[in-house]
């Protein structure tokens, strides 16, 4: 197996969030998390319908790397759209049970 389907598949049977935690972690710089952090914050504000202009100019990051995530967004299987529409709808959720 090729290390990429690997590292697939370990991300794919850890289960325990603090597992997962100090697994990330072990792996990545903390250089390389603040990345990843940025990019998921990213497509959370386009998700939410932020304009690429207003996210470039509150994270001071250029338009070019917000462009990837608004297309990963209006693509026609998007998983990653998929995955924040859940947590939207779930977050609606929690703030409904709240009132009830």
């Amino acid at each position: 197996m090729d290390a990429k389907k690997e590292l697939i598949n370990i991300f794919a049977e850890i289960t325990d969030v603090t597992q997962m935690e100090v697994f990330l972690g072990e792996i990545f710089t903390p250089r390389e998390m603040a990345d990843i952090h940025m990019r998921w914050q990213l497509l959370k504000e386009l998700h939410e319908g932020r304009t690429q202009r207003s996210i470039a100019a509150r994270h001071r990051l250029s338009l070019c790397k917000i462009t990837r995530g608004s297309k990963v967004l209006k693509a026609e299987n998007s998983l990653v759209r998929n995955i924040l529409d859940k947590l939207k709808e779930r977050k609606g959720n929690e703030f409904t049970n709240q009132n009830d």
